[in-house]
């Protein structure tokens, strides 16, 4: 089993345990294509502010083959070029067709939140395949539970945002 498996496995099952009342949780569709030379996609998502700025490098999903994380082109020169190895937030190995669920740690995100909007970004490219960008928007602080969602059109499915305060 390759490292970033063992490490993904272990981040998520801790941060799952540990998370408080408040919640962010990202469900990331990815879906099935019909293609000879299929690659899972190399996914990132980041909170940044209305201005562009990164505010959190939240997750990166790729493989051993680090090459290819320029080819993630917003989040590679928005936060990916400055960020050291191993990259900061959630690593993980890519994964395949279906829903794959992530929860940030609100306890380190929230801080970091002055009130005002955000757009959740998420990325996803795919050697000998495409490339995709979606944005979901949301108010902090919140005072009621907030979902939303974004529908790619085909490197990414179906992608929701909920945060419970």
């Amino acid at each position: 089993m390759k490292k970033t498996h063992l490490f993904t496995s272990f981040f998520l099952a801790f941060f799952t345990a540990t998370i408080s009342a408040e919640a962010f949780q990202l469900t990331i569709e990815v879906p099935k294509i019909n293609a000879t030379e299929y690659h899972a996609p190399y996914i990132a998502t980041w909170i940044e502010s209305t201005d562009r700025n990164t505010v959190i490098p939240s997750s990166l999903w790729y493989d051993d083959q680090q090459k290819w994380l320029k080819d993630i082109r917003q989040w590679w020169r928005r936060t990916g070029r400055t960020q050291s190895k191993p990259y900061d937030g959630v690593t993980g190995a890519t994964r395949r067709p279906g829903m794959h669920k992530l929860v940030l740690n609100s306890q380190e995100i929230a801080p970091k939140l002055k009130p005002g909007t955000y757009l959740m970004m998420i990325e996803a490219a795919r050697e000998v395949g495409g490339r995709e960008v979606l944005s979901i928007e949301f108010q902090w602080p919140l005072t009621a539970e907030f979902e939303s969602f974004a529908q790619g059109e085909k490197e990414l499915g179906k992608v929701t945002l909920n945060i419970k305060p």
